[in-house]
């Protein structure tokens, strides 16, 4: 009788009972596997037993590398010992001596005690190396984290991580004077080799320069504390984004405080999306800070470029670092002089305002205003040293200066491609500053935007149009030529998708547009919302075209603050306060065409309407760049024919915007200055707000 075979196992194969012992014996080669796999699973399966089993096994290897060798040397050896005792002693010195063994001879006790003391040495120094292998490893992977503390004085910290952090660092490293060392330290919850990658491969490296990534999550105080705030020379916190981006910023304003305590400490220059979250990031900050609103910046510069091409080239160049920009200078020898004296004696620098002793900013003063001892001069120069002050004035040429003439404002038409957060506010700045009959036509994509009610009551009409705004057949089938402007805005960026990619559809309206542009013949203003900066050298521009990139100005405000602290105050009426200070007019309004004049008989023309010409464009048939190059500040005795299609930077009165909100007059009690605290300079007729600079440009 055959016997029966075992059941099989799960996962083993089974054949059918016919097939009787053959399928026993196919099922027992089944089960059986090769040599070196056996001996690997017994090997492996012996190592993992205990740090002892281990140990042994390296042992075991060690002495069978290490005694045939021996051996084969002593054998080999011409003048080794002839007798079996002599040569054995003298493979045991070979191997101790390999071993770092002792090497005692005699009674086998004393060779055993001395393996024995060997072994013990070979451990001890074993534990030595490996607990410095293990603590320099731990502390290389401490430093690869960013998570070693910043021991520096007068160093620059950057808080958080977003499209703004390339602009403003670049700007801080440009406003370093000469031979200067600095230090940058950039805090983020993002790889610290990774951030030190991306703006190194975007910036360079630059001599006297050292950034600083550390990563963390710049809301906790404790990790905040690893960059030495209270050492630090300004803080910046960079907008985040996303839905609750605003609320973030505003929870790291409250870890700063309670960092650096309810007053001193360094500059802090915050910024958030929406307006309506300023005031509370005001209160948070406190008395050091200052607050920006992107949305609101980037908002008003469309605006601005649409109806003044080229502004944005205009304020990169006015606000960044590398030629002229406002400063803030003491000229005591103009105590006592009226400001249009002092504006046309001004040789190498454009005056435009005063701040006063108590720290209350007056741009475009009267000319006839007086200077009293403590004003300081807001100038626009290359130099931010005090300018220095002519005897006499420029010479005006009062023949060539042009009769001053009421400009007709003429009904203009509007195109609005696309739609995010910062469309509401665009249409509700044109609606408050609208001429007339005027019209915006809507291409959103949507089927029913969130236009402000405002639009209702003003008179600027809006015609929705149905259609994709990056569709070609959605904008050919638009009249493109009864259009005075194209606005083009872009996504909002997600977090998840790169700021590159929420391009994509911008760049392809913006193609659609050029190609019209080349099939018509015509010229048509285009103004470009971008994500990303680099999307600017993709971007098909025509010869009216321009691109915004979304939060750069409000960059550029911010490093211009850290830079000059007084600044803030005089960013605030010039954006904020007043709207859209910053125009380009006509050489016309100001002088006459065709006539030779010097730069301070230009000066001297819009002194007489409280307007301060601070530069101008020349018309260039071809330009090298769109819309030319800005002269800023040239000199009063520059002289040159001016053509009507010149165009001069003015610094205009303006006009008063109401406050957003009244939560800006609210006050938390612990963020009242103390007694004997400086308070903030508030004009006369101001009410009261929380201490700290607001600036929404």
């Amino acid at each position: 009788m055959k016997r029966r075979a075992p059941d099989a196992g799960p996962g083993t194969l089974r054949f059918p009972a016919a097939y009787g012992d053959q399928g026993v014996d196919v099922e027992r080669r089944q089960e059986r596997s090769p040599l070196r796999h056996r001996t690997r699973y017994l090997f492996d399966r012996t190592l993992a037993r205990s740090t002892a089993t281990l140990l042994g096994w390296l042992a075991l290897c060690c002495l069978a590398v290490v005694v045939p060798v021996s051996t084969l040397l002593v054998w080999t050896d011409p003048d080794a010992p002839h007798s079996l005792s002599g040569r054995l002693t003298q493979v045991w010195r070979t191997s101790a001596e390999t071993l770092r063994l002792s090497v005692a001879t005699g009674a086998p006790l004393r060779m055993l005690l001395s393996v024995l003391l060997g072994l013990i040495a070979l451990l001890c120094v074993s534990t030595v190396v490996g607990v410095v292998t293990t603590g320099l490893g731990d502390r290389l992977a401490e430093l690869r984290r960013g998570r070693s503390r910043v021991v520096e004085r007068g160093h620059t910290v950057v808080l958080g991580w977003s499209d703004q952090v390339f602009t403003v660092v670049e700007e801080l490293i440009a406003a370093r004077a000469a031979g200067d060392r600095q230090v940058i330290t950039v805090l983020a919850d993002r790889d610290p080799a990774a951030m030190e990658r991306a703006l190194t491969a975007a910036l360079g490296v630059t001599d006297g320069v050292r950034l600083e990534c550390r990563t963390g999550v710049p809301s906790d105080p404790d990790t905040l504390r690893l960059v030495s705030l209270g050492a630090a020379r300004a803080v910046v916190v960079l907008p985040a984004e996303g839905p609750d981006g605003d609320l973030r910023v505003v929870r790291i304003l409250l870890a700063l405080r309670t960092v650096l305590g309810a007053r001193g400490g360094p500059r802090v220059v915050a910024a958030v999306h929406d307006e309506h979250h300023v005031p509370a990031a005001r209160l948070a900050v406190g008395p050091r800070g200052t607050v920006l609103g992107t949305d609101q910046s980037t908002a008003r510069l469309l605006v601005q470029c649409a109806r003044n091409p080229g502004m944005s080239s205009v304020l990169r160049d006015l606000l960044d670092f590398s030629g002229a920009e406002f400063h803030v200078v003491d000229v005591p020898q103009a105590t006592g002089l009226s400001f249009g004296e002092v504006a046309l004696r001004l040789e190498t620098s454009s005056a435009v305002g005063l701040l006063r002793a108590d720290g209350r900013p007056l741009l475009t003063p009267p000319p006839g205003t007086v200077l009293e001892a403590g004003d300081r001069l807001v100038t626009v120069a290359y130099d931010d040293g005090p300018p220095p002050l002519s005897a006499h004035r420029a010479p005006v040429d009062p023949t060539a200066v042009a009769r001053t003439r009421p400009r007709p404002e003429h009904p203009y038409r509007l195109l609005l491609l696309g739609w995010n957060r910062r469309a509401p506010l665009i249409v509700d700045i044109l609606c408050r500053t609208a001429r007339p009959n005027s019209t915006l036509d809507l291409v959103t994509g949507l089927a029913a935007p969130g236009i402000p009610s405002r639009a209702d009551a003003s008179s600027l009409r809006l015609t929705p149009h149905p259609g994709d705004p990056s569709a070609p057949e959605t904008l050919t089938g638009l009249d493109l030529s009864a259009y005075d402007c194209v606005l083009a805005l872009g996504a909002d960026q997600q977090a998840e998708t790169a700021p590159e990619r929420a391009d994509d559809r911008t760049l392809l309206a913006m193609l659609t547009l050029r190609s019209w542009e080349e099939e018509t013949s015509r010229v048509l203003p285009v103004v470009a919302e971008m994500r990303d900066h680099r999307s600017r050298t993709l971007a098909p521009l025509g010869p009216a075209g321009d691109v915004v990139v979304a939060g750069e100005l409000t960059a550029l405000l911010m490093a211009q603050i850290v830079h000059t602290t007084e600044l803030a105050a005089v960013f605030e009426e010039i954006f904020a306060v007043r709207g859209g200070a910053l125009a380009l007019r006509s050489a016309a309004h100001y002088v006459r065409p065709g006539r030779e004049a010097s730069f301070a008989t230009v000066v001297a023309a819009g002194i007489r309407n409280d307007e301060y010409a601070i530069g101008y464009r020349p018309h260039v048939p071809r330009p090298p760049r769109a819309h030319g190059t800005v002269h800023l500040s040239p000199g009063k005795s520059e002289r040159r024919v001016w053509n009507a299609e010149d165009e001069i930077l003015v610094l205009t009165p303006g006009h008063t915007e109401p406050a957003p909100t009244d939560l800006a007059r609210l006050h938390l009690p612990a963020m009242r200055p103390g007694p004997g605290a400086p308070a903030e300079p508030q004009p006369p007729d101001a009410p009261p707000t929380t201490p700290g600079a607001d600036i929404s440009p």
